[in-house]
């Protein structure tokens, strides 16, 4: 066998699991997102808010935020307990980029420029979208929430 033809070595991609949550207190009003990352035993927890904001835009900055994170491209299962985002980013962005980012009723978009990030971000990975039932004891889920509730939280710090 010469040099050049060494049989393809398979190179494995980091293996990602992550659950996001975004909360809001009063919609708009201030709001948080949170996401727990866990690979080869090593976890990660990430969080932040924004003071006047709605819980869809949330829900939407958690993933961001996560995909984000990752330094290198992964296969990435995203659990989360909104179906704003999974159904968005799976089903009705392709129709939203053939209409340039309008509606089936003709409306802009709302939140047009975070689905663009969490667009151009999931395309650097490979993502598996999961819904979960919030509040219903799933622990990677709860966890999440309480993320979320801690951006929030964190806003108030911020303000003292």
């Amino acid at each position: 066998m010469t040099e050049t033809s060494k049989p393809a070595v398979a190179i494995r991609r980091p293996q990602v699991t992550i659950y996001t949550d975004g909360a809001c207190k009063g919609n708009p009003g201030p709001g948080g997102w949170g996401a727990w990352l866990s690979s080869g035993g090593h976890d990660k927890e990430l969080f932040g808010g924004e003071p006047g904001t709605t819980n869809n835009r949330m829900e939407l900055m958690a993933p961001i935020e996560a995909l984000a994170s990752l330094k290198r491209s992964c296969d990435v299962v995203i659990y989360l307990d909104s179906e704003y985002v999974r159904k968005g980013i799976t089903e009705w962005i392709v129709n939203w980029q053939r209409r340039g980012w309008k509606t089936a009723d003709g409306k802009p978009v709302k939140n047009v420029e975070l689905w663009q990030r969490l667009d151009a971000l999931r395309k650097l990975h490979s993502v598996d979208w999961r819904w979960v039932r919030g509040h219903a004891g799933d622990p990677g889920n709860e966890r999440a929430d309480a993320l979320a509730n801690k951006g929030v939280a964190s806003l108030g710090r911020a303000r003292q």
